[in-house]
């Protein structure tokens, strides 16, 4: 099976994890044949450079530069892909005349997140009614995600994220994470997202200050893309900034997760949070604002707990009983680990895409059951 993969960008980021850990899953199975085409240059992940894969770099002169529609095309007619598999809403609107033309099964995977609300002023919402209408299938990586963009049940399926336990592997030690980063109170608390709209870093922030406020054994950990910005430093106070670590975007993220006592995911929407997998993954216990994917994936009061979106109240009294109880926070952890094995595992989420891609090459749609 010949597969072309199209995605926006790999930057650091939920879905170019996804992608990646995929490509190298399939990288084992003979049968697979990928090619991977990407729109910005700047690749993140490195690892996929040792897939010995072809790369195209398909890059826009200007937002509405229509030759990428010609460039993809070309693309396709010269690998001859039996299906193509898009990861955002730009790619799927630019797979739709190549796929059509050449008759190619097309593969829609821009759900990613599980927004509340949507209207006509929402690029992807619009974007999402529009690639439907031609997708051979759609896949979600959550139930919330379809249930949100309401995808055509007929063609929509869900295929949870996979973690790929290596990456627990050769982790940096405690004492020198902490020695660099002059960490120093008893307990570390940190979130791993980058600052933007989608997630909710001003009510992490105020939670972490009400707590300040009675106590000076925690320090704070921003980690992502943007957190060292000056909008970011806006929201804490200055005589509570030596309690906080605002560190930027970060290649091995899971050194400084493991010296996180509790782990926070303070957003407005998620699908399936690889921040959140790699929480559990690590055995820490997850304090996360409650909805979309997130509920999916967070037991709650059994791998840790949901809180009420914008709320840095009851966000504060969750870490607050997490730090108290140092039982509470390893049964947490070592339960929301096991569910990842269980649940998020990386061969289940490739054995669900063989399968998924298999069964629309033999049009058998109605017989996948998720």
């Amino acid at each position: 099976m010949k597969i072309l993969f199209f995605i926006d960008s790999m930057y650091a980021g939920g879905k170019e994890r996804r992608l990646t850990e995929l490509m190298k899953a399939f990288r084992s199975n003979a049968g697979m044949q990928f090619e991977l085409v990407v729109m910005h240059e700047e690749i993140h992940y490195h690892e996929i450079f040792d897939l010995g894969i072809n790369i195209h770099y398909l890059i826009r002169k200007t937002k509405k530069d229509i030759s990428v529609f010609f460039k993809f095309y070309k693309i396709c007619k010269n690998f001859k892909p039996d299906l193509v598999h898009c990861w955002d809403s730009m790619t799927a609107v630019y797979s739709i005349p190549a796929c059509t033309l050449l008759n190619i099964k097309y593969v829609n995977g821009m759900i990613v997140d599980a927004p509340q609300k949507q209207n006509v002023f929402n690029k992807n919402w619009l974007r999402a009614k529009f690639t439907f209408l031609f997708s051979n299938i759609i896949i979600g990586n959550s139930k919330a995600g379809l249930a949100a963009y309401s995808a055509p049940k007929r063609k929509s399926f869900f295929i949870y994220n996979g973690f790929n336990f290596n990456r627990t592997n050769n982790i940096t030690a405690t004492e020198t994470i902490l020695e660099q980063f002059d960490i120093k109170t008893k307990y570390v608390v940190g979130m791993v997202a980058t600052f933007s709209e989608y997630k909710d870093y001003c009510t992490y922030f105020k939670a972490a200050q009400i707590l300040l406020k009675n106590r000076n054994d925690i320090t704070f950990l921003a980690i992502g893309a943007n957190t060292e910005s000056s909008s970011a430093k806006a929201f804490i106070e200055h005589n509570y900034m030596s309690h906080f670590r605002l560190l930027g975007k970060r290649s091995g993220v899971e050194s400084l997760i493991n010296v996180m006592d509790i782990c926070v995911l303070s957003t407005f929407t998620e699908g399936i949070s690889n921040s959140i997998l790699e929480y559990m993954a690590m055995a820490k216990p997850v304090v996360a604002s409650a909805g979309g994917g997130t509920d999916e994936i967070v037991a709650d009061g059994q791998t840790g707990f949901l809180v009420v979106q914008s709320d840095p109240e009851a966000m504060a009294n969750k870490i607050e009983i997490l730090l108290n109880d140092a039982e509470l926070r390893k049964s947490m952890g070592l339960k929301g680990q096991e569910r990842v094995r269980t649940i998020f595992s990386l061969s289940h989420m490739a054995n669900s895409y063989i399968s998924l891609y298999e069964r629309t090459m033999a049009n058998k749609l109605a017989d996948i059951k998720n």
